[in-house]
């Protein structure tokens, strides 16, 4: 019988392939969509999920391009993050948590988190200055997730310090 710990770890590695699947496709649905707008216009119109790119489409070609490029960039970053996650949580082992490889993965996860998080701030004074149409690149909370994630991985570490002092005086 799993414990109650590698039944939430199970849980959340189905979350997090969901989560993983679910952006990478609505990043591949804008990808494709604009490629298909660039021999149809009409495309525009309903980019992906009702947003209508059309005005700015024939506005400015560049914004267009710079806006989609902008949006499967953060979809990207975001789908990264995912994969990350999972690498980590398949990782995990629950009789010897404390592993480099575990700490790296999570030290990883929050630069990218940050990462992020520039780009997300980024992308909205870009929008705000172009009076472009509204998208929720909003990533406010993205730094303070990076900076608690990249805490986790230090106590990870440290962690493993001690996990690998223990096994030597044993």
């Amino acid at each position: 019988m799993k414990t109650k710990t590698a039944s939430i770890l199970a849980t959340l590695n189905v979350l997090s392939w969901i989560a993983y699947i679910g952006i990478s496709i609505k990043c591949g649905a804008i990808i494709f969509t604009y490629i298909l707008s660039l021999f149809n216009q009409q495309v525009a119109k309903d980019l992906y999920q009702g947003l209508n790119l059309y005005d700015l489409m024939h506005d400015s070609f560049v914004n267009y391009s710079l806006f989609v490029g902008i949006t499967t960039g953060l979809l990207a970053i975001k789908a990264y993050v995912a994969q990350l996650v999972i690498q980590v949580l398949s990782k995990i082992n629950l009789k010897s948590p404390f592993d480099m490889e575990v700490a790296q993965l999570m030290e990883k996860i929050s630069l990218m988190i940050l990462v992020l998080w520039v780009l997300s701030l980024g992308a909205s004074i870009y929008q705000e200055l172009m009076e472009l149409p509204n998208m929720d690149w909003n990533g406010g909370e993205a730094l303070f997730l990076s900076g608690l994630i990249f805490l986790f991985a230090q106590i990870f570490k440290k962690g493993v310090e001690i996990q690998a002092e223990n096994d030597l005086t044993v």
